[in-house]
């Protein structure tokens, strides 16, 4: 007789956010995994889909792993915008503790055209005018790696809009926001000084990107009481789906 081939079950899904004690974040980045869970549903029914958090938040990633059904691989999509230090070595020791299961990390949401393509948006919906300048304005990371992600998602912007954009950071980089915005307005006086924000969720950077001195200063990428971005949903079920086959 002819053994029956294995059947293979699909991946667990764990979403790894940040985390964020502030209620409004933490709703924004909650509706970002229910909406993945029903979009992966449709075409996947059979794969469970997991929400856990790096910092801050619980269950953090070691206890969804320790969690999840025994034998299943797991596919860790990061729900951040840059590859930074929760990447490279929060994750990858979660990953390290919970051998031997099988668990594989894929890249972080960002740089990603659909995503630039989310900031532009958000550029148009506060009114985004010939002659301002622009600054994109990310968390900020102590990890190069990162900081060149920053920059590559900052020459798409500029690459799609047709204009100048500045990278800027809020912590742990440089040049910092608040220092850009100044020399902005100190080369271009008159000029409205737009930060993009190049951000998961509101919260504390989002607050701190309001505090920098700038005109105008668009929304996250999620933004409370609304459904996430589609292409966003996209970008994150495409990591899923190149890392489970």
């Amino acid at each position: 007789m002819t053994a029956e081939p294995a059947v293979r079950v699909a991946p667990l899904l764990l979403l790894a956010s940040h985390g964020s004690r502030d209620p409004v974040a933490q709703r924004a980045v909650l509706r970002l995994v229910e909406a993945a869970t029903r979009e992966l549903a449709a075409v996947r029914a059979e794969t469970p889909v997991v929400g856990g958090f790096v910092d801050v938040q619980q269950p953090d990633v070691p206890q969804c792993l320790a969690e999840a059904e025994p034998g299943r691989d797991t596919v860790i999509v990061p729900l951040l915008i840059s590859a930074g230090y929760h990447v490279r070595f929060d994750l990858a020791n979660a990953v390290a503790a919970a051998a031997p299961r099988r668990v594989t990390v894929t890249a972080a949401l960002g740089p990603d055209t659909r995503i630039t393509e989310i900031v532009a948006r958000r550029l148009t919906e506060c009114g985004l005018a010939d002659g301002d300048r622009l600054i994109l304005a990310a968390a900020g990371s102590s990890d190069q790696n990162a900081v060149a992600d920053c920059h590559a998602a900052g020459a798409q912007l500029s690459a799609l809009l047709n204009r100048a954009v500045t990278v800027a950071f809020i912590t742990a980089a440089q040049p910092r926001l608040p220092e850009a915005v100044q020399a902005a307005r100190s080369e271009f006086p008159g000029a409205r000084v737009v930060v993009a924000s190049y951000l998961l969720a509101p919260g504390t950077f989002a607050a701190m990107a309001g505090r920098a001195g700038a005109d105008i200063v668009s929304s996250a990428l999620l933004v409370d009481g609304e459904e996430p971005p589609a292409a966003l949903v996209e970008v994150l079920l495409d990591r899923y789906s190149n890392a489970a086959g």
